[in-house]
C-alpha cells in the first residue's frame, strides 16, 4: 500500500464528503426492523439442510452441575475448560446436528476463515492438528471441531437438534429449570449461554421475498441438491441456471468466485461494496509447523492481536493483510497538527489503496466505480481475497449496483431494482446474521430470573452486565457475547477468554461452596462507565460511516448505547478479567453460600 496521497489535504476533504454522501444515501428510518428474522412466514429458510428429517429421541430428565446453551466453539471451549477444572456433569443444547456454530451452518462454497489458521484454530498444540493452509475452508474448521468434541469427550454431554423451550430460575431450589423443544427437563445449578456470534441468519425486509417461484436459500442454509457440488467441489447443475445473490459482504466475497465458475449467468446485487485486500492464501509449510516450539500458539494469538488492535508489537508474526491494513499507513503519513488528523490520513490511505486495486484489476471503468468502498477502514469488516474482484471481469458476471438504495422488490419471476426485473431461476441471500440485536432475539428465547423477571424486562433499557457475563437478578447464568464484553478481529480468541472466565467462575463456586452468584447493580454501572470511557471517540468515528451490524444500521437509541462492546484491545479486556479473577474477592457480585443440605443464605 501506499500513502502518496495521504499527505493530500484536498484528496481527504473529498473522501469526507463522498463517505458523507454514500452514508446519508443508505440510512433507513427503520434501522435494525429492515430485516427479518427466520421464523414465521420465513421458517422454510432456516429448515437445516444438513441431517435427515424425522429425527427423534427419548426426552430427558435430569440433575446436572451445568447447562451450556451451544455447540460452537464458545460451548465447546466452556465446556473443556470445565472438563480440565473437574467439572465434568454437564450438558450442551444445540440446535444444529453436530459440533461448530457457525462452521456447522456455513458450508457455502468457498467459505473459509478471514483470520490466520494458526491463531484462529484452537488448542491446536493440545490436539497435535496441523491446519493444511494459512487460512482454512470451512469444511476443515466444521472436521476440526468435531475432532475437539472426540478428543475431549464432549459427545456424551450433546443434545443435537434440540432448542430451549424455557430458561426459569427456581429460588427455592437455587436452580435453573430448563426445557427444551424435545421435551427434555433439566435442574441445572449453572447456566451459560453461548450462543454464538455468526449463527443466527437474517433476511433483508425485501418485499415479495416469498412470491419468487424459483428456488431460494440462505448462504447458511445452502441446498446442494439443487446447486450440484459440494464446498470444495463445482456446482455442476448452475450451468444453465441464472443465478442472483442478495449481499457483498463477506460471505459473498467468498461465495461469488465459485458461483462465477459455473452459473450461466451471475446477477451480484450490491447495496454498498466491501474493501477487499489481498488473501495470499498456502499451504502450511511443514518445515516451519515442525520447528515451533511449546507455547507457540498463545504466543502468536496475543501477537496478532496486539498487531491488530493494541501497540505494534516489535515482531509481526502473521504479517498478513490484517496487520498491515492496521498499521502500515498509520507509521508512513507525515505528522499532521493532531493525533486525530494523522489517524484520519492513515484510514484514508488505507482505503485508497484498497480502492485502487479496484482500478487495477477490473477492466470496466463504471464496474470498478460501483465496487469501490467509501468509507472507513473500522466501519466495517475489511475482506481480503484474491478471486472476487476478478470474477467482475468474466462475461457471466453482473454486477448491479442499487446506488445504496438495496433491492425494491421480489417477484415470482426474480429481482426488481430500479423498475428493472432481473429473472432468475435461483435467488440466494447472502444477508449475514444477527449481531447486535437483543440478545434474547438471538438465543431464541427469553431466560427468566428472580421473581420471574425476564432478561427482555431487565434489559428494556440496554444491557446491565459485570464485563458482559454476570447481571444482576438472574443468579448463576454466565452469557459469552459481545454485548459489553470484549471484541476483536480474531473472534476465537474472545470466545477463548470468556469460556475460560466462565469455566473458572464455575468451577471457583463449586470449590468455595458457593450456592449463588451474580452482579450488584452498582457494579454493572461502574462496567458500562468503563466500556464509555474506552469508547471515547469511537461514536463521532461510527457516525460517520455508513449503516451496517457494526453501527447496528445507524441506531443510535439509549439501549443501544448501553448494548456496545468493550472497543479497546481484546488484550485489555483480557486483563481485566484476570485481574479480577486474581483479586479473589468476586468483587462487584452477589455470593450466597451453601448451608446444610442446599440451603441457601444471603
Amino acid at each position: 500500500m501506499t500513502s502518496s496521497t495521504a499527505d493530500n489535504s484536498s484528496s481527504i476533504d473529498e473522501a469526507r464528503e463522498r463517505y458523507r454522501i454514500e452514508r446519508e444515501k443508505r440510512l433507513r428510518p427503520e434501522g435494525m426492523a429492515q430485516f427479518n428474522e427466520l421464523k414465521g412466514d420465513y421458517a422454510d429458510f432456516d429448515i437445516d439442510p444438513y441431517v435427515e428429517p424425522g429425527f427423534a429421541r427419548e426426552a430427558i430428565v435430569e440433575e446436572t452441575d451445568a447447562v451450556i446453551v451451544g455447540g460452537g466453539f464458545a460451548g465447546m471451549l466452556t465446556a473443556i475448560n470445565l472438563t480440565k477444572q473437574g467439572v465434568r456433569n454437564f450438558r450442551m443444547v444445540e440446535k444444529a446436528g453436530d459440533f461448530g456454530g457457525t462452521w456447522y451452518w456455513n458450508r457455502y462454497p468457498g467459505c473459509m476463515c478471514d483470520v490466520e489458521s494458526y491463531t484462529y484454530m484452537p488448542m491446536l498444540e493440545e490436539t497435535g492438528y496441523m491446519p493444511t493452509e494459512k487460512y482454512a475452508s470451512a469444511p476443515e474448521i466444521f472436521a476440526y471441531a468435531q475432532q475437539l468434541g472426540r478428543h475431549f469427550d464432549l459427545y456424551p454431554h450433546a443434545l443435537f437438534q434440540t432448542e430451549i423451550d424455557t430458561a426459569e430460575w427456581d429460588e427455592p431450589a437455587g436452580r435453573w429449570l430448563v426445557t427444551t423443544t424435545r421435551g427434555d427437563k433439566l435442574s441445572s445449578k449453572f447456566f451459560v449461554t453461548a450462543g454464538g456470534i455468526l449463527h443466527k441468519a437474517k433476511l433483508p425486509g425485501i418485499p415479495g421475498i416469498n412470491d419468487f417461484a424459483g428456488r431460494a436459500f440462505h448462504t447458511s442454509r445452502w441446498d446442494f441438491s439443487y446447486t450440484g457440488g459440494s464446498s470444495r467441489e463445482p456446482m455442476e447443475n448452475l450451468r444453465n441456471k441464472r443465478v442472483g445473490i442478495i449481499g457483498t459482504g463477506a460471505t459473498a466475497v467468498q461465495a461469488v468466485p465459485r458461483l462465477a465458475e459455473t452459473a450461466q449467468e451471475l446477477f451480484v446485487f450490491q447495496r454498498t461494496p466491501s474493501a477487499v485486500g489481498v488473501r495470499n492464501n498456502g499451504p502450511t509449510d511443514v518445515d516451519w509447523w515442525n520447528s515451533l516450539e511449546p507455547g507457540w500458539q498463545a504466543e502468536r494469538i496475543r501477537n496478532f492481536t496486539q498487531a491488530v488492535t493494541g501497540t505494534k508489537p516489535d515482531r509481526d508474526l502473521v504479517d498478513d493483510g490484517w496487520t498491515s491494513v492496521m498499521w502500515e499507513n498509520t507509521q508512513r503519513v507525515p505528522e499532521s497538527p493532531t493525533e486525530a488528523e494523522r489517524l484520519e490520513a492513515a484510514d484514508f490511505a488505507t482505503m485508497e489503496a484498497l480502492r485502487q486495486r479496484v482500478d487495477q484489476i477490473i477492466d470496466d471503468p463504471q464496474t470498478a466505480d460501483n465496487l469501490k468502498a467509501w468509507y472507513g477502514k473500522h466501519c466495517k469488516r475489511v475482506c481480503f481475497h484474491d478471486e472476487y474482484l476478478p470474477s467482475f471481469n468474466a462475461a457471466n458476471v453482473h454486477l448491479v449496483d442499487t446506488n445504496g438504495q438495496g433491492v425494491e422488490q421480489i417477484t415470482a419471476a426474480g429481482v426488481v431494482v430500479d423498475g428493472v426485473e432481473y429473472e432468475l431461476d435461483l435467488l440466494i441471500f447472502a444477508s449475514g446474521f444477527e449481531v447486535t440485536t437483543d440478545l434474547d432475539q438471538r438465543l431464541g428465547f427469553d431466560p427468566r430470573g428472580r421473581n420471574g423477571v425476564a432478561l427482555s424486562e431487565r434489559w428494556h433499557d440496554g444491557a446491565h452486565t459485570l464485563h458482559g457475563v454476570l447481571s444482576a437478578e438472574f443468579p448463576n447464568m454466565m452469557m459469552i457475547s459481545l454485548v459489553q464484553a470484549g471484541f476483536g478481529t480474531n473472534f476465537l480468541h474472545f470466545l477463548s477468554k470468556s469460556a475460560e472466565h466462565t469455566a473458572w467462575l464455575i468451577a471457583e463456586c463449586q470449590k468455595r461452596d458457593i450456592a449463588t452468584i451474580e452482579a450488584t447493580p452498582e457494579a454493572e454501572e461502574e462496567w458500562l462507565g468503563v466500556l464509555y470511557s474506552v469508547a471515547a471517540g469511537v461514536g463521532e468515528y461510527s457516525a460517520t460511516c455508513t449503516p451496517g451490524y457494526y453501527n447496528s444500521e445507524q441506531n443510535y437509541s439509549d439501549k443501544a448505547a448501553r448494548n456496545l462492546v468493550y472497543v479497546g484491545s481484546l488484550l485489555d479486556y483480557a486483563a481485566y478479567l484476570e485481574r479480577w479473577r486474581d483479586d479473589g474477592t468476586f468483587a462487584g457480585t452477589r455470593t450466597t453460600k451453601i448451608k446444610g443440605s442446599g440451603t441457601l443464605s444471603a
